[in-house]
């Protein structure tokens, strides 16, 4: 038997982690096996900024890989879902290009590792629980996007 890969392992704690955010893990697991999107309702865990997929790409490669949150994308309807924390909209209520849903909205998901239907996640949930930093997304989809300090000062 094949041994599962470090990317099959991330895949499997993303699905767990996202599962378990859902009042029925169960029925998450069983709408993945049937190869459909399963609905996972936020407020519990985590909130939902919405901005349009064409703002969302760039503002994805702004954020260092360890300050991205999950951001699920729809390729054809040009939308971006990002999981940002329950405080959130708030710090996100005057950037333009992002609406924070209210607790109760529901996401269809697919699982971690596949696409469904044209949602894929951009940024995989990898088990660990970390969201978005809403600062960090609004300097990333503010005006001319926050660009992230490299390299020594001088």
């Amino acid at each position: 038997m094949a041994q599962p890969t470090s990317t099959a392992l991330r895949y499997e704690a993303g699905d767990t982690w996202l599962s378990s955010c859902a009042p029925h893990p169960e029925l998450v697991r069983e709408a993945w096996e049937k190869d459909t999107l399963a609905p996972i309702t936020s407020g519990a865990h985590w909130l939902i900024a919405e901005a349009r997929l064409v703002y969302s790409m760039p503002a994805l490669t702004r954020i260092p890989e360890g300050q991205r949150g999950p951001v699920l994308a729809d390729s054809q309807g040009d939308s971006a879902w990002w999981l940002v924390p329950l405080d959130a909209a708030e710090e996100l209520a005057d950037v333009r290009a992002v609406s924070v849903k209210p607790p109760g909205w529901s996401l269809d998901c697919p699982p971690s590792g596949r696409m469904l239907f044209g949602h894929l996640w951009l940024n995989h949930p990898d088990g660990t629980g970390v969201l978005t930093d809403p600062a960090v997304l609004a300097a990333a989809l503010g005006p001319g996007g926050y660009r992230f300090r490299t390299g020594v000062q001088g």
